[in-house]
């Protein structure tokens, strides 16, 4: 059996693998054959695995279906804020648990009052070890929840316990990649993606650019890849800025902002931002910049400010509730991000009606009106800060392409139509019906 278990997991673990869990040994006999010769995953296995989780899932909807979401970690980002839009829309039509495996839960405070929504306490830190899978299997018996939804990479262990002896459906959610994967996929992540998204119910993805990456790369069959835009409410990102707010922050004054809003993390890269706004400054542009968010880098973040002689002129809010409190007082937003797929927060700022100058980055020259095309471009400071010190030399077409920016939103990326897909999603997945 020196090949039933895949060279992508260290020796250790293929050897305990087999002993302890016997049942998963046989489908890895071919399956990196398969994956490397272009293979779909077993059609047998997926037809087994249907008719048990229908079977299960039909007796078990006698109330409203339990919905266990896990989270590598419950801190606000896209993942965690598109579920929040979501249990807030869907009011009582199901129930969910959340486990965040870092146990960080600092997204729970978008959810509304009385949702319902179980935190579950689970402070895991993995170790690479069996001993994680058996746990998540033990947990997963023990909560029998009519779906698990898994997020991103840090929670696909929990759908390759679900495959033998299935306890319910699976549906796999990738928002994007961490920053070691920001120039390619890793081929052993590939073929783990491959093993255990294909045997999901289905693999959603927000953007194009990951439905090609899923289908081309990670070789998911058409028919499990469902693309589904991040959506928000419109109506609630058009109003003026929280004037409380903006005294607050020193923002009173007429000179025109840009904004971002970005987790303080090595991929969102706002050093770059900070270096592109460094350098239209220096071209005597009048201009401030706020960043919203917070993370492990805001103290270098800070110290590149300074460093750069912008203290005064860029303003980092730290985690913000409410983003639309501020939104409306950018002239223009900013992402200058490693990698992103589909942004919510870029769709909140055309929502606002502000124009977006970006490196091209995922979907984001494809979700901004075509009038905004042309400050999408590259990938470094330069680049940034031509599209920035472009927008900012001209008010009326900053306006023209804002009120194009919003157009967009409401035409294509509304939160009502993603909550009705997911809905859709959810049932059909339980039922085992399209």
């Amino acid at each position: 059996m020196a090949r039933d278990v895949p060279d992508c997991f260290p020796r250790e673990i293929r050897t305990r693998l087999r002993q302890a869990l016997p049942d998963i040994a046989p489908l890895f006999a071919t399956s990196e054959r398969n994956f490397r010769a272009g293979r779909l995953p077993s059609e047998g296995l997926d037809r087994r695995r249907r008719a048990a989780t229908g079977a299960e899932t039909k007796s078990a909807m006698t109330s409203a279906p339990h919905l266990l979401h896990v989270f590598s970690s419950f801190e606000v980002g896209g993942s965690q804020i598109r579920f929040c839009q979501l249990v807030n829309a869907l009011g009582d039509r199901y129930r969910h648990s959340v486990i965040a495996l870092d146990g960080r839960t600092d997204a729970r405070g978008r959810l509304r009052p009385g949702a319902p929504v179980e935190i579950i306490s689970f402070d895991h830190h993995k170790t690479g070890s069996l001993r994680d899978l058996r746990r998540f299997r033990r947990t997963l018996a023990t909560l029998r929840p009519n779906l698990l939804l898994t997020y991103n990479w840090g929670a696909i262990e929990w759908g390759l316990v679900n495959i033998i002896r299935p306890i319910c459906p699976h549906i796999a959610v990738v928002d994007g990649f961490g920053p070691e994967e920001v120039a390619a996929s890793l081929p052993r992540r590939s073929f783990i993606r491959w093993f255990v998204y294909g045997r999901a119910r289905s693999l959603v993805v927000p953007s194009r650019v990951l439905e090609r990456v899923a289908r081309d790369t990670w070789r998911i069959p058409a028919r499990i890849v469902r693309y589904i835009p991040n959506g928000v409410d419109v109506a609630r990102f058009h109003q003026p800025p929280d004037p409380a707010l903006l005294a607050q922050l020193d923002l009173t004054g007429a000179e025109p902002v840009i904004g971002t809003i970005a987790g303080l993390r090595r991929e969102k890269n706002v050093g770059r931002l900070v270096d592109a706004f460094a350098r239209i400054v220096q071209q005597g542009r009048a201009a401030r910049l706020v960043v919203i968010g917070d993370g492990p880098l805001r103290h270098d973040l800070e110290a590149q400010t300074h460093r750069l002689g912008l203290a005064g002129r860029v303003i980092f809010t730290g985690a913000l509730t409410g983003p639309e409190r501020l939104l409306g007082a950018f002239s223009i937003y900013a992402i200058s991000s490693d990698t992103e797929q589909m942004p919510i927060s870029l769709v909140e700022a055309m929502a606002t009606g502000l124009p977006v100058a970006s490196v091209d980055v995922g979907d984001v020259a494809d979700m901004v009106a075509s009038e905004n095309g042309r400050f999408i471009q590259g990938r470094d400071a330069e680049n940034l800060a031509q599209s920035l010190a472009a927008l900012l030399d001209n008010p009326t077409e900053r306006a023209r392409i804002g009120a194009a920016n919003r157009a967009a939103a409401t035409a294509r990326f509304t939160e009502r139509n993603m909550v009705e897909v997911y809905d859709r999603l959810f049932a059909s997945a339980m039922t085992g019906r399209p």
